[in-house]
């Protein structure tokens, strides 16, 4: 069998130092800013001429902390609760035969940086602080968005969406301009789709903060923000 090299041409810097907590899809959170930083070898600012002329990009990227051996033709997607096989080519499992994400993010700029270079200022990545990528392409309307397609198993987002409590005395501890994206991360339900235990505390790392919270039915409660250690 043919293999083929492929390095990285840049970098995710996010607020997920974990894969809890991460969306499962690009493009669910607003607000969520992440940056694009090129290795040395790709930091030419010619490599970006005409990049800002497009609203969207497609990135692809690695699933490096699900990097299994072998292949399995099957896998559990966890919207179904993780108890139903489907075929791996009919979902967006991170257990593939290569470990390959593609998310499509919006371009919020180019910044010019005194360490990095040009870097990349894009909302609504699912990737984990440290993600490498191996490509980037522009998004294209006419080609790449086809409202009448059929989703498959996997409904619309706002199915899932909870409602969100954070007590003031533990939002005032936060970054008020990461505030809303916090609360829309959590809306998403960060836990396992497999878990439904109400008495149970959760936690998760996002934005140099340990958030620990419950879930009973819709409704999410925050139960502390403190300092990540």
């Amino acid at each position: 069998m043919e293999e083929f090299t492929i390095k990285p041409i840049a970098r995710i810097k996010s607020d997920f130092p974990d894969k809890f907590g991460i969306p499962r899809q690009s493009g669910i959170v607003s607000g969520l800013v992440s940056t694009v930083v090129f290795e040395k070898e790709f930091r030419s600012p010619e490599a970006l001429r005409g990049i800002e002329g497009y609203s969207h990009l497609w990135l692809i990227w690695q699933f490096s902390e699900n990097i299994r051996e072998g292949f399995s033709p099957t896998v559990r997607p966890p919207r179904l609760g993780g108890n139903e096989r489907l075929g791996v080519f009919a979902t967006r499992s991170p257990f593939r035969p290569n470990p390959l994400g593609l998310s499509c993010v919006k371009l919020l700029g180019v910044e010019k940086t005194e360490n990095d270079g040009a870097v990349l200022l894009v909302e609504g990545a699912d990737l984990m602080d440290g993600t490498p990528v191996y490509d980037i392409k522009p998004y294209l309307p006419y080609t790449d968005c086809h409202p009448e397609a059929a989703s498959g198993f996997a409904p619309d987002a706002e199915e899932y969406t909870l409602k969100v409590e954070i007590p003031e005395d533990e939002s005032a501890k936060f970054p008020s301009e990461k505030l809303n994206a916090l609360k829309s991360v959590l809306a998403q339900d960060p836990r396992p789709a497999y878990k439904d235990d109400g008495g149970r505390i959760y936690g998760m790392r996002f934005a140099g903060y340990e958030i620990k919270f419950k879930v009973n039915e819709k409704t999410l409660t925050v139960t502390s923000i403190e300092k990540d250690k």
